[in-house]
């Protein structure tokens, strides 16, 4: 039921011919600007239905899936599969639920889904052994993984797949991984994760923002990181994208944005999220309760300096405002609080994780008084150890903030190389 990593990395035929495909497709993709002009993505799960879904005919097919694992006609994967006649013998649910109606830290429960009737299992916050008994009582033979992610560690569908696939290689379970874009792109950046730290924010040792489609995890995962569980996959297939290259962000796709989550309303969510979700771990708001979570940053009075401040370092691909809103939930819920707005005007040049630095940075000298870490040291989960916490209070600057990771993300970098499908 194992096979030896150069199997494993290569995996099934129809997978390496299909990564093949993707790779010429990618290098044969014309340069373009932004806009929605180039060529369209075809996602990992559009290149199936095509033939019925033949690829998983006749096997006991589970899916770990929500509300983004739609095909390009806006038709879940699962209601595909069921019109298909493949009729899944289970769905999986992570965080928020299978149908996505939960809110942060939420799920949906167990219940059978009333469109198809699959029996539908809430796998958010079980652990490893859980997962595993509930795959052996689905009596599951094939696993497939279709959820889009956006490119931040502490985003928790990748751990959701990490898990699944540590239960599956216990069981001898093929697992397939429909891969789908990076909506921010293909490049890495941030700190490593010290093992220390690990949470469901951060299970194993990746840098904050990877720069890696699920596939390119998933095969990361599986030679990188599930040898250190004691544990190898029988079969991995990632079925690649056509058109999609590294330097692109949602917009260059020709997709449709479907929410990974309630607070992941637009691309623009996406774009900002490895830097301004530091605020999570603050006491200041990260815009839950807002139209613009993770775009809206404040907290009650903050007033016009931060924006003076900010907007006056000259951040690369972004713009600010000051603004004054109320949150309808979360942190300071029906309170007016001040701050920025922070608005991504090139998505090419923009540094999600460099801006958030400075944003914090900025409001912890300008508000001493009013700023500071909640009391659990989440920002630790966050950043992935307690470096970033400690150089903030020492009063580090951003370019020495920034600095301290350098070695480690260009080690990760070197580390990911032979797992990326795309250029």
């Amino acid at each position: 039921m194992t096979v030896n990593r150069r199997r494993f990395l290569s995996a099934s035929a129809l997978a390496g011919t299909l990564v093949a495909t993707a790779a010429t497709s990618a290098a044969a993709a014309p340069a373009r600007d932004a806009g929605r002009g180039g060529p369209r993505v075809t996602t990992g799960a559009d290149r199936l239905p095509a033939d019925g879904w033949r690829r998983l005919a006749g096997r006991r097919v589970g899916v770990l899936s929500n509300p983004t694992g739609v095909l390009a006609d806006q038709i879940h994967v699962v209601d595909s599969l069921v019109q298909a006649g493949l009729d899944p013998v289970a769905v999986f649910g992570p965080e928020h639920g299978f149908r996505g109606s939960a809110q942060a830290g939420g799920s949906e429960g167990d219940y059978p889904d009333p469109r198809t009737g699959v029996p539908v299992y809430d796998i958010y916050g079980v652990d490893v052994d859980k997962l595993t008994e509930l795959l052996r009582k689905a009596d599951v033979e094939t696993l497939v993984f279709d959820i889009a992610d956006v490119g931040a560690r502490f985003y928790t569908y990748i751990w959701s797949m990490y898990q699944a696939m540590v239960a599956s290689a216990r069981l001898g379970i093929q697992f397939v991984v429909l891969d789908r874009p990076n909506p921010i792109g293909g490049e890495a950046h941030g700190p490593m994760l010290d093992p220390a730290y690990s949470s469901f924010v951060g299970l194993r040792p990746i840098v904050q923002q990877h720069g890696m489609t699920v596939g390119e995890l998933a095969r990361y995962f599986a030679a990188e990181l599930l040898p250190g569980d004691g544990v190898e996959l029988a079969e991995l297939d990632v079925v690649p994208m056509r058109g999609w290259r590294r330097k692109q962000v949602f917009e260059d796709t020709g997709l449709l944005w479907t929410p990974p989550s309630p607070n992941m309303p637009t691309p623009d969510t996406a774009s900002v999220y490895p830097g301004t979700c530091l605020f999570e771990g603050t006491v200041f708001s990260e815009g839950r309760g807002t139209t613009r979570p993770f775009e809206i940053l404040g907290a009650p009075g903050v007033d016009w300096r931060w924006h003076e401040e900010i907007a006056s370092h000259g951040l690369p691909g972004a713009s600010f405002r000051e603004c004054y809103y109320v949150p309808t939930f979360g942190k300071f819920a029906g309170e007016t609080c001040g701050g920025v707005q922070l608005t991504v005007t090139d998505p090419y040049r923009f540094d999600a994780i460099r801006t958030g630095v400075d944003l914090i940075v900025t409001a912890k000298r300008l508000y001493p008084d009013l700023f500071g870490w909640r009391e659990d040291d989440f920002i630790d989960k966050l950043t992935g150890s307690d470096r970033f916490r400690s150089m903030v209070d020492a009063g580090a600057t951003t370019d020495d903030v920034v600095s301290s990771w350098r070695d480690e993300l260009a080690d990760f970098r070197r580390k990911r190389e032979p797992y990326l499908l795309y250029r």
